[in-house]
């Protein structure tokens, strides 16, 4: 068996200095836009999440559904399959922190029942009227993300009037809304939804002025791998986008996020060690 030996989760996001952490992505999905048919089974899968574990992954992110752009939307019955197998089957093996990526709440529920930690949820908590209540009622953790429309819609030119301003509403509104459902204030994470209802630009100014949704006062997850805004700028196709990753994992951390979301495990972990180094110097 292969166990992680970082303290429990509540003690990292307790403790003022919160070192960051890698989620490494376990996509069961078909069509995800980097990484989409890869995985055909639970063994499969298990197989990829123990890597994962080994080259560094703090938290695992299991998916069902693709979040790309234009994505199609998936049933319940096909998310429940093609994920709860999967966290099933890794939590036997390893005490590593899980997360789903569901905006439903009864794949959140079947996923926290087999033995994941963590919803997080690109919606919000907005897709599903049910999520709150399942996410307090388990007692989990969620990353609540920004998003503007939805993934089917959410690149049809997005128009802000202010970004971070207008970000930062969002999120305060989201968690007030989580908190009067019963999600305990120390287990909310943010994530300002990079590429999500953003133009190449609008990724570029939230990667600067991260900080000022870091000062909501609650733990920053940001995603960038291997995203869109990488490849237009340097016209690469997804599997040759590491160093724009790794350039933007570092100014992420450098701006305060605490929780990086990547393909690319072993290669990001080192990228975070020496980025939250000179972060420590500054």
């Amino acid at each position: 068996m292969i166990y992680n030996k970082i303290n429990p989760f509540s003690n990292w996001y307790n403790s003022p200095d919160r070192s960051p952490l890698i989620m490494g992505i376990v996509n069961v999905t078909p069509d995800s836009f980097s990484d989409g048919g890869k995985l055909h089974s639970t063994s499969q899968a298990l197989k990829y999440a123990l890597k994962l574990v080994n080259d560094g992954a703090d938290i695992l992110d299991i998916g069902g559904e693709s979040t790309r752009p234009n994505a199609d939307y998936v049933s319940l019955e096909n998310e429940l399959e093609r994920t709860i197998p999967v966290i099933g089957a890794i939590r036997k093996e390893t005490g590593t922190l899980i997360s789903i990526d569901t905006t439903k709440a009864e794949v959140a529920k079947q996923a926290l029942i087999a033995g994941a930690n963590i919803v997080n949820d690109i919606s919000g908590l907005t897709f599903d009227s049910k999520m709150i209540e399942n996410i307090s009622n388990y007692g989990a953790y969620v990353v609540i993300m920004h998003i503007k429309g939805t993934p089917k819609t959410m690149q049809d030119n997005p128009q802000y009037n202010n970004i971070m301003e207008d970000i930062s509403h969002f999120l305060r509104k989201r968690i007030d809304a989580a908190i009067s459902g019963g999600i305990s204030k120390n287990k909310i994470i943010l994530d300002p939804g990079i590429g999500f209802g953003k133009s190449l630009q609008d990724n570029f100014t939230l990667l600067g002025q991260l900080n000022k949704i870091c000062e909501l006062g609650f733990p920053v997850l940001v995603g960038p791998s291997r995203k869109s805004f990488i490849g237009e700028t340097l016209g690469l196709p997804p599997n040759e986008r590491e160093e724009g990753t790794a350039a933007a994992v570092t100014a992420s951390i450098l701006n305060g996020a605490r929780i990086l979301r990547v393909h690319d495990v072993k290669a990001m972990k080192r990228v975070a060690i020496i980025s939250e180094k000179i972060s420590g110097a500054a």
